[in-house]
C-alpha cells in the first residue's frame, strides 16, 4: 500500500504554537463590560448573540491542521501518473544505401554517381538534403516521441521514441556515409521491420492511427525481407506506413518492384510522396504533418511525487471563506 511520508514532520510543532497564538490573541482582545443590575429584564432569546459570529474564527482554526501537515513536506513516495499529449509515436526510417550520396536532382549540375569534385561538394547530396526535410519535420512535431532508424545492408536504431527532440536534431546531424560504411544496398523491408519492432516495444498507447512510420528512400527493395510482408506486419500492429521516394530515377519508379511496394503502402493506409527536388521533399514532410494529428497517453513512474496541494488547497478556502465573513456585520465577534 503507497501511503504517505511526512519528509519534516518536526514541522507538526507548528500547529500547537499556533493555536496557543491564536487563544492567547482571543484573551487579550476580550474586551471588559459593565454589569447592568436588571439584566434579567434584558434577558431574552431576541437580544441573544448568535454562535455563528465564531464562525470566521472556528475556520481558521480548521485551517491550521491542513496548513501544518502541508509545511512538513508530505509525498508519496511510488506513484503512476496517465499522462496525455496531443501528439504520435513515430519512428522516421532513413535509408542510408550508397546511393543516397548521390547529388539531388535540382542541384548544380554534377555526375550523379560523382557528387565531390576536386575534395569539394558539388551541391548537396540526396542524404544531406533529406536530413535538412528529417529536421524540419521534428521541429514541428513538438508534442510527439519521436525515434529514428536507418538501414542499408541491416537495419539500426538510431535514437528510441523521445520526447527530447534536442539530443534527436543532434542524432540527425551526426548521420552520414561512413556511419554504415561496408554496406550499399536498400533493405527497405529490414528498416520497416525494425521500426515496427521499435514501436511495439516503447509504445504504449493503445489508440487506433497514434503509431506511425515514415520511410525515407531513393531507391528499391534488393536485399533482406520482404518490405510487402513486413508492410502487412506492420499494419496489423496497428502501425501506419508513409514512404517518401527521394529523387528516384524515372525508371526505378516504373520498375514493378517499387510499384508493388507503393500499391502496398497506400493498400494499408499509408501515402506515398514523390520527391524529386529538395523542395517536393519540404513539401512531402508538410503534407504528412497535416495528416497526421493524434493523442498520446500513456503512463509514467513517479517517486517522490510531493502531495502538499492537496492540504494547501482546502486550508485557503477555509482562511479565504472566513476572511470573506469578517467583511460581513452579522459575523463580527465583539466579546
Amino acid at each position: 500500500m503507497n501511503t504517505i511520508i511526512l519528509q519534516r514532520p518536526e514541522y507538526l510543532w507548528a500547529l500547537p504554537v499556533a493555536l496557543a497564538i491564536i487563544v492567547g490573541w482571543r484573551l487579550l482582545r476580550r474586551r471588559s463590560f459593565a454589569a447592568f443590575p436588571l439584566e434579567r429584564l434584558l434577558r431574552s432569546r431576541l437580544y441573544r448573540a448568535s454562535r455563528l459570529r465564531h464562525g470566521p474564527t472556528v475556520l481558521a482554526v480548521a485551517a491550521l491542521p491542513f496548513i501544518a501537515l502541508a509545511v512538513t513536506d508530505p509525498i508519496l513516495p511510488y506513484s503512476e501518473g496517465e499522462i496525455k499529449a496531443r501528439g504520435l509515436d513515430i519512428v522516421l526510417v532513413l535509408d542510408l544505401s550508397s546511393s543516397m550520396e548521390e547529388v539531388m536532382n535540382d542541384q548544380p549540375s554534377a555526375p550523379r554517381t560523382m557528387p565531390y569534385t576536386q575534395g569539394r561538394p558539388r551541391g548537396e547530396t540526396r542524404l544531406e538534403t533529406t536530413k535538412k526535410a528529417l529536421l524540419s519535420f521534428i521541429a514541428l512535431r513538438r508534442d510527439d516521441r519521436i525515434g529514428l532508424v536507418v538501414f542499408s545492408d541491416n537495419a539500426y536504431v538510431v535514437s528510441p521514441l523521445t520526447f527530447d527532440h534536442g539530443y534527436l536534431r543532434q542524432y540527425v546531424g551526426m548521420i552520414d556515409n561512413q556511419i554504415l560504411r561496408g554496406e550499399g544496398m536498400t533493405a527497405i523491408g529490414d528498416g520497416i521491420a525494425m521500426g515496427t519492432a521499435l514501436l511495439h516495444r516503447q509504445s504504449s498507447t493503445r489508440l487506433s492511427g497514434n503509431k506511425v512510420m515514415i520511410v525515407f528512400t531513393d531507391g528499391e527493395h534488393n536485399f533482406g525481407a520482404d518490405p510487402v510482408q513486413t508492410l502487412a506486419a506492420a499494419d496489423g500492429a496497428g502501425i501506419r506506413v508513409h514512404m517518401v521516394g527521394v529523387d528516384l530515377p524515372e525508371h526505378v519508379k516504373a520498375g514493378p518492384e517499387v510499384q508493388r511496394l507503393v500499391q502496398a503502402i497506400r493498400f494499408h493506409g499509408g501515402r506515398y510522396f514523390d520527391a524529386d527536388t529538395a523542395g517536393q521533399l519540404r513539401r512531402a514532410s508538410l503534407a504528412i504533418d497535416s495528416l497526421e494529428k493524434g493523442q498520446l497517453v500513456h503512463t509514467r513512474s513517479i517517486r517522490n511525487q510531493p502531495v502538499y496541494q492537496y492540504l494547501a488547497v482546502p486550508a485557503l478556502v477555509l482562511l479565504t471563506t472566513g476572511l470573506v465573513l469578517r467583511a460581513v456585520p452579522y459575523f463580527i465577534d465583539v466579546t
